[in-house]
């Protein structure tokens, strides 16, 4: 018997905009195989998050869509993958040895640890008790290179990627044969000892960043810095992000890092309020100066046409791997009354859904049945995620797969065995269709953009 009709959306039933709280969004997380807390067995480790099955696509395919936009759908923008390790000498030049820290003050009653510019009193925000005289903390990891001890020197895991492209400058403008105004992207771990952390994934210790040096001639620097401001705002909104949950947000003057001339962020309303998504920032001839004058040699690049020889400015998108992949799915989060009960499901954008099709038999005791869905799946899986599910009744099935954000749901019943067809569900707005089976990977190219 066919299941074509029994999950039609339910008149009168109305999605609901939901305000999601960050305790709902980590038990789905840990529920369904998106992200689970690091060495949970022994207790975990503060701020230090694992991506399960669901939740490496889903990174994964934000990593994907950004290298697309930044690199493959541009002639002026290469990729690099630089080391986590540098001389510490990269650090001094950067300005990260000397000023990478935060002012803190612990309260002496309660113990707890609080960065100053985060204080509005001066007492305790959690129990009133008086706090220490402020003290620096440096933000750094620190370990060592070398095997033998007393023989060893000290290094930093990188505190941010774009070090890495920095002290390359002069390798890429030579091997790529490019020319300002071009970029860099990369796309990579990095760390730092955060010692206010909290909000889920929000602000980690160890984090995976995406950034692009984008190097121009002075002078035109202003016009660039607002073409980054736009396209990176737009990369949000192009992949399903509500535009009444993002915002951009100019620095004062006071608030600018050190080598910052402007800087915007693009911010996201998370449910603990608007917080920074990326940061886009005007960073000046700073760090290609710094690293000259500390390296003794000249970063700088000769126009030959002209004759002139400049040091670049930098215009620096920086976005976090990880406060994309939360934005995404809070964001898409979604809840619905259909026929009585509440349903869940994420509708989140499909080039960035984890699987994007979930192929299912009506009656798993039916060999038959079974058979023609495996292959089915097999035929669909060279070019996307899809998997097979028959551990549940049909309905259920469909309500794991609309929680986790497949777009489609591909059921295999009776009819199937003569008719040749099956019906397929989308998830957002539960309508069914009967497709040749023969035809499923057309029908699927035609609804899944890369």
């Amino acid at each position: 018997m066919s299941n074509r009709s029994s999950s039609k959306r339910a008149k009168g039933s109305g999605e609901e905009m939901v305000s999601v709280a960050l305790k709902d969004i980590a038990n789905l997380c840990k529920r369904r195989g998106f992200i689970f807390q690091d060495s949970e067995i022994y207790g975990g480790i503060g701020s230090v998050w694992d991506y399960g099955p669901l939740g490496v696509e889903l990174k994964n395919s934000v990593k994907s869509q950004w290298w697309k936009s930044m690199v493959y759908d541009r002639n002026d923008i290469v990729g690099l993958d630089s080391a986590i390790l540098m001389n510490p000498e990269v650090w001094k030049a950067s300005g990260h040895v000397g000023s990478f820290a935060d002012m803190m003050v612990d309260c002496k009653e309660c113990r707890k640890r609080y960065r100053i510019d985060h204080l509005k009193e001066s007492n305790c925000p959690e129990c009133g008790g008086d706090l220490t005289e402020p003290r620096s903390f440096n933000l750094m990891f620190k370990t060592q290179v070398g095997s033998v001890e007393g023989q060893t020197t000290d290094v930093y895991l990188r505190p941010e990627t774009a070090q890495g492209i920095f002290v390359n400058f002069e390798n890429i403008l030579n091997s790529s044969r490019k020319k300002p105004p071009f970029g860099v992207a990369q796309i990579g771990k990095s760390f730092r000892n955060e010692i206010t952390t909290g909000n889920f994934t929000f602000r980690s210790r160890e984090f995976e960043q995406m950034e692009m040096e984008f190097f121009v001639k002075p002078g035109e620097d202003e016009e660039w810095y607002e073409y980054w401001v736009n396209a990176r705002f737009e990369w949000y909104r192009s992949l399903g992000i509500r535009k009444e949950n993002l915002r951009l947000r100019e620095h004062d003057k006071d608030e600018l890092a050190h080598y910052s001339k402007r800087c915007h962020d693009v911010e996201y309303l998370f449910p603990m309020g608007w917080s920074e998504l990326e940061g886009i920032a005007n960073r000046s001839d700073f760090d290609l100066t710094q690293h000259s004058k500390l390296s003794g040699r000249e970063l700088n690049y000769l126009d030959t046409s002209t004759g002139e020889r400049y040091v670049p400015y930098v215009i620096e998108p920086s976005g976090g791997v990880d406060r994309a992949v939360l934005a995404f799915l809070v964001d898409a989060y979604r809840k619905e009354t259909v026929k009585g009960r509440d349903r869940v499901f994420l509708s989140i954008d499909k080039r960035l859904a984890p699987i994007k099709i979930a192929v299912l038999p009506l009656l798993k005791k039916n060999g038959e049945i079974v058979e023609m869905a495996h292959r089915l799946r097999n035929e669909l899986g060279g070019r996307y995620r899809v998997v097979y599910d028959d551990t549940a009744a049909i309905g259920r099935l469909y309500r794991r797969q609309d929680e986790i954000g497949t777009p489609y749901c591909v059921t295999v019943d009776v009819d199937s065995l003569t008719d040749g067809k099956v019906t397929v569900r989308d998830r957002d707005t539960m309508e069914q269709e009967r497709v040749e089976a023969s035809r499923l990977n057309d029908y699927m190219l035609e609804r899944l953009p890369f």
